[in-house]
């Protein structure tokens, strides 16, 4: 129990920095903070993505991969990979819908960027005890 709390507090702690570096008013925003790490190194890309590498080693320590667990490392490399795609659209083939265009450019509630801090730190409790 003792590390599952652990666990999941460090987990949260991750999401919030993750949630700070991407922080923006629209998704565009979002895309073209991702873009400048993607455009340094693609493995700098990645290393912003503390919570992925956290749940991979929280798995390898634990040896737990129950239903939830598999849920939660496939949502964060869906997100992971969604992110590269829009990218990849977006900034390095020029190719956007205008229906994509509009919704680069909605405005996003400040709440929206504390979804992962709040989604996934009780899944992966839930999926450790």
């Amino acid at each position: 129990m003792e590390n599952a709390l652990l666990f999941t507090f460090i987990l949260l702690l991750a999401e919030l920095f993750e949630a700070f570096i991407q922080r923006s008013e629209t998704l565009l925003g979002v895309l073209e903070k991702l873009y400048a790490y993607y455009q340094k190194s693609i493995f700098l890309f990645f290393f912003i993505q503390p919570g992925f590498y956290i749940i991979i080693f929280i798995v390898l320590l634990t040896g737990i991969l129950n239903v939830s667990m598999v849920f939660l490392l496939a949502i964060k490399i869906f997100d992971i990979f969604y992110k590269i795609e829009l990218i990849k659209k977006v900034f390095i083939e020029r190719k956007v819908t205008q229906e994509l265009a509009q919704m680069l450019e909605w405005k996003m509630p400040s709440m929206f960027f504390l979804m992962g801090a709040g989604l996934y730190p009780p899944l992966l409790f839930y999926a450790l005890t």
